[in-house]
């Protein structure tokens, strides 16, 4: 991958995000003179010490994200995260020491959120935060805010990723290429109109959703677990908070949900939404050149993948 980042570089593009956020921080007023760098994958997520607030900055995205697009999405983020936050849901809430807003510096985006210690001693119990993301459905039913349809599906990314990957062959083989292109021609309709996706899987009901998989987006803090990363909040079914679980997250959110008066999940809308979480995970190959480290993270899903029913079991359309 001749044309991947190199090390440098990305140490080079994390000072950049750090260095934004000090100043973003310090001409909201904030005391900040210990920053530090929390993580950096996706974003650069930064500690601005010894103020009580954590800015994260999104740093590898496709090439049609750009600032206007990135500040649309993250205001949905602070809008539901803030709601969920005044109703009593456990969640990483926005800072209130700045403006509900994004901040715009230097060329990135970034949203403030209250700092929260970490139990670093506690190992993440799936089953358990499946059984949860019942109880965070149920808070978000009642979210009033406009959400777009599916959006956390992000079918340009997947579209534009695949188109990418047929110059690389380096990170897919043809054999994968061509099959989650002609599994796309069956799945990108689902996930790119309402009518559509009720035609397909009629009597299934839409709500406001975390869209990133809450199960793995709990934060351990010391005082209790909180869901985190609500980047993606976008309007669907419950199924696509629980793509690519197995049946004992399942049997665990359906205990969750029968205790909120919800409905069970529905299989064959499983069976869609881990299809296109499949097709996600192989257009992120496309984003290895700014991130080369997704390579190893991403071929054990495209592994699976290939053992998988063709889209999921999802019918072509006539």
């Amino acid at each position: 991958m001749t044309d991947s980042r190199t090390p440098q570089q990305i140490a080079h593009r994390t000072s950049a995000a750090l260095a934004a956020a000090v100043s973003a921080g310090r001409d909201l007023g904030l005391s900040v003179t210990d920053a530090r760098v929390l993580h950096d994958v996706f974003s650069v997520v930064v500690h601005l010490a010894p103020a009580p607030v954590v800015v994260r900055i999104p740093v590898v995205l496709p090439d049609y994200v750009d600032l206007d697009f990135q500040a649309r999405r993250q205001r949905s983020e602070l809008d539901v995260t803030r709601w969920l936050a005044d109703h009593g849901c456990p969640v990483i809430p926005p800072s209130p020491l700045v403006p509900l807003e994004p901040v715009l510096r230097d060329g990135f985006s970034m949203t403030f959120w209250q700092y929260v210690e970490e139990d670093r001693d506690r190992e993440p119990d799936y089953v358990a935060n499946a059984e949860s993301t019942a109880a965070l459905h149920a808070a978000l039913r009642a979210y009033p805010g406009e959400l777009e349809f599916l959006s956390a599906a992000e079918p340009r990314f997947v579209t534009d990723g695949l188109a990418a990957l047929d110059r690389r062959s380096d990170l897919i083989a043809a054999v994968d290429l061509d099959r989650a292109r002609r599994e796309w021609e069956v799945l990108a309709p689902l996930v790119s109109s309402r009518a559509a996706f009720h035609e397909a899987f009629p009597g299934v009901e839409l709500q406001p959703i975390h869209g990133d998989s809450p199960p793995a987006n709990v934060f351990p803090g010391v005082h209790g677990d909180l869901h985190a990363d609500f980047e993606l909040v976008t309007l669907g079914p419950v199924e696509w908070d629980l793509a690519g679980f197995g049946p004992e997250h399942h049997a665990a959110y359906e205990r969750g949900a029968r205790r909120h008066g919800a409905r069970p999940l529905n299989a064959d809308v499983l069976g869609f939404v881990n299809a296109v979480g499949m097709l996600r995970a192989v257009s992120c190959l496309a984003l290895a050149p700014q991130l080369p480290v997704l390579v190893e993270y991403v071929q054990p899903a495209v592994e699976h993948w290939r053992t998988l029913p063709f889209a999921g079991g999802v019918p072509r359309r006539r």
